[in-house]
């Protein structure tokens, strides 16, 4: 991301008419949110600079959840070796079939920006922005919660074979007032997989979104959602922000 691009939302942007949306519906999709020099260069970041992290859960029968997170970078699958990290994948293919488990690559934004990782590195602008008053703000007028205090961020890219399975954010302390999803993928198809899916109490797909480039979707997290596998013959790779808007007191680096 170049350094002079600023990172703003679009003049003139208004939340009233989605904040009508959202009060209905718990889900609305807001597009172009950024100037389009300010999109095309967080595209161009998470497509070209981001050192990735494969993320999935294992079982751990010590962990107060049962389950611990592996957060594993390119270095560590290589030290693992494809053996072990193919026998890995399989037991979370296995797990996937009975709804646990996800599997895609990620970027923690806020553990990173909190732990200084990479330092210098154009995404802390971005973790910067998404905790700015007037990102903030924004949200706040959309879903109608004026306690809002962050906004809790990760990157993710979804590749074949990638999914999440369906599932309810509300947090430990039900600290997560909403959740959100901001699209920077372009040209995908609805044949690839990777859709947002809003599910009813049958688990019936009340919504399925197509990953959009610049758009922003925020929905009340406690509504039952997950994301569609990624096809075999996807032809390019789902570029995402994801994570909360939260009420908890924010967090400070250091």
């Amino acid at each position: 991301m170049a350094q002079d691009i600023e990172l703003t939302l679009r003049p003139g942007l208004d939340p009233a008419p989605f904040a009508e949306i959202y009060a209905r519906d718990k889900l609305v999709s807001i597009p172009d949110i950024l100037p389009d020099a300010a999109a095309n260069a967080v595209h161009e970041l998470l497509r070209s600079s981001i050192s990735w992290r494969l993320i999935f859960p294992e079982p751990a029968p010590d962990h107060p959840q049962g389950h611990k997170i592996n957060v594993l970078s390119a270095a560590d699958i290589e030290a693992i070796g494809r053996q072990q990290m193919a026998q890995r994948i399989q037991g979370v293919m296995a797990r996937a079939k009975d709804n646990y488990g996800y599997l895609y690559n990620a970027y923690p934004m806020i553990e990173a920006y909190m732990k200084g990782w990479d330092s210098g590195h154009p995404i802390h602008r971005l973790t910067e922005f998404l905790n700015s008053p007037a990102f903030l703000e924004f949200g706040r007028a959309v879903i109608g919660e004026k306690q809002i205090t962050k906004a809790d961020a990760q990157a993710t890219l979804y590749t074949r074979g990638h999914f999440l399975t369906r599932h309810v954010d509300e947090g430990y302390d039900r600290e997560r007032r909403a959740a959100y999803t901001f699209g920077f993928t372009r040209e995908w198809q609805p044949d690839w997989g990777g859709l947002l899916m809003l599910l009813d109490s049958n688990f019936d797909i009340q919504r399925g979104l197509l990953p959009r480039f610049n758009t922003l979707n925020i929905f009340d997290g406690t509504m039952v959602h997950a994301v569609s596998a990624v096809s075999p013959f996807a032809g390019g790779h789902r570029l995402q922000i994801t994570g909360w808007l939260r009420d908890d007191p924010p967090a400070r680096p250091g």
